[in-house]
């Protein structure tokens, strides 16, 4: 792989999507390309055995889009994702002991499968935010209720003072009336901090996800899996406030 000068990346375009190169690798004919763009051409070329350069057509090294797509323990390009260990696996590793009972799937497929789950999850996580949301809005008012209560009581212990008219009984009642609203607002006020804080975990965490699935590639299949095992405990927060 041939480094690209960042002057040089951020004016060059990509001849396969047409847009500005990011990650950009090269070609051996010099070529540059999106990895994620070369990355599918390679994969779509799999097939025949034979990589070219999508421009120029020349023949190029497997090893174009860097060391990530070659198996380190056989030499070999690889061909197949293990959802199991998280791997990328070539032909030798296919028959070796280790994986002949896992669950394996073309770099293609596993690529198209990942972003489609990571799309879906972040579509769910972006209802729950809005349910969180509104439920922070709720426990709100409920506070803002609490508070009137409270600032109500009070003034009419402070105006039963000043007056006559209320008996010693119905001002002795008015304060047991004010504490008993005074112990709900704690447990409110830490419910809607607790609202606030997985919104703000479950944002960060759909920002990853949209992020990871436009960005996804052969090197990153295995850290989608593990955001998506984010995503399953997020759904444990999101439970616990909803």
């Amino acid at each position: 792989m041939i480094p690209l000068h960042k002057d040089n990346q951020e004016e060059g375009v990509c001849p396969i999507c047409q847009e500005s190169l990011k990650e950009a690798v090269s070609t051996n004919c010099g070529h540059l390309f999106c990895r994620v763009c070369l990355t599918q051409h390679v994969e779509k070329a799999s097939a025949s055995g034979v990589f070219c350069c999508p421009l120029c057509r020349k023949p190029c090294s497997e090893e174009v889009l860097g060391t990530g797509y070659i198996c380190p323990n056989h030499q070999k390009r690889v061909c197949r994702f293990c959802e199991e260990s998280r791997l990328l696996l070539c032909v030798e590793c296919l028959v070796s002991p280790e994986h002949v009972s896992h669950h394996e799937l073309t770099i293609e497929n596993a690529l198209s499968h990942y972003k489609e789950r990571l799309n879906r999850r972040s579509r769910k996580l972006r209802k729950d935010i809005v349910e969180l949301q509104r439920l922070k809005a709720q426990e709100g008012k409920k506070l803002q209720a609490l508070q009137f209560q409270v600032d109500h009581g009070n003034h009419r212990l402070e105006a039963g003072l000043e007056s006559q008219h209320q008996t010693r009984e119905q001002l002795d009642a008015l304060p047991q009336q004010w504490l008993g609203q005074l112990e709900h607002m704690p447990a409110e006020v830490a419910r809607i901090l607790d609202i606030s804080r997985a919104v703000t975990q479950l944002s960060s965490l759909v920002i990853d996800l949209e992020r990871t699935a436009k960005e996804l590639d052969t090197n990153t299949l295995k850290n989608a899996g593990d955001l998506l095992n984010r995503y399953e405990l997020s759904l444990l927060l999101s439970h616990m406030c909803i």
